[in-house]
């Protein structure tokens, strides 16, 4: 089993990004926020690690969030936070749909 540190360094960015929205702006949704799609993404993380053909939850999740930040990018014009977690977002999904779709092959070990 290989530790799939892509997915790990994403989850952390946003954890890390809903901290740092706290931190300089008092915003305790950016906390929360943060911090819940943080943590379902490291145990989608951790998922990926023990078998790379479990890739649904850290897809799905990936997806939500990237809408999410992508319609806040829109609407703000402000390419950080918002546009970084979307263009992040939408890397995780490239690289898991390739994978859903048979594009690329996942090695189970």
């Amino acid at each position: 089993m290989g530790v799939d540190f892509v997915s790990y360094g994403y989850a952390s960015a946003v954890a890390l990004g809903g901290i740092i929205g706290y931190v300089k702006a008092g915003s305790v949704p950016s906390l929360g926020a943060g911090l819940l799609f943080g943590s379902v993404l490291g145990y989608g993380a951790y998922q990926l690690s023990a078998n790379p053909s479990n890739y649904y939850l850290t897809l799905g999740t990936s997806t939500v969030l990237g809408g999410m930040m992508g319609m806040r990018y829109l609407n703000s014009g402000k390419f950080m936070p918002p546009g970084l977690i979307a263009v992040l977002s939408l890397a995780m999904v490239a690289r898991l749909g390739a994978r859903a779709a048979g594009l690329t092959s996942a090695k189970v070990e």
